[in-house]
């Protein structure tokens, strides 16, 4: 493929159509999931000591859930979409900070003064 294809796919590959996704509607109700995406691409071309040409190139592309758009009775409200590792994680890492700061404290009340 080449690189001038290459950026064309990728430019393709991150249009608004591919953020939101088609309206789904059940019993009245209008749902329109959305994502975030980035991406990007690369590429070179080159010429070795013998006077050979190649080029190569390469394509990346990210999607994430953030939430959908609900519609119910022409009122629209956004419904985000809930990363339950991440807050998982989160949480862990702020109980060990708290426990690091916790011995810490207990440790310096406890030096005579």
């Amino acid at each position: 493929m080449k690189i001038d294809e290459l950026i064309t796919k990728t430019k393709d590959s991150l249009e608004a159509r591919k953020v939101y996704a088609e309206p789904y509607e059940k019993d009245g109700i209008t749902v329109i999931a959305a994502a975030t995406l980035s991406g990007g691409s690369g590429g070179g071309t080159g010429r070795d000591e013998k006077g050979q040409e190649g080029e190569g190139g390469g394509f990346g592309l990210n999607a994430k859930p953030t939430g959908a758009f609900v519609i119910t009775d022409g009122k629209v409200r956004w419904e985000p979409a809930v990363d339950v590792n991440k807050l998982v994680a989160t949480a862990g890492a702020v109980a060990i900070a708290a426990l690091f700061v916790a011995v810490r404290i207990v440790k310096l009340k406890a030096q005579p003064r």
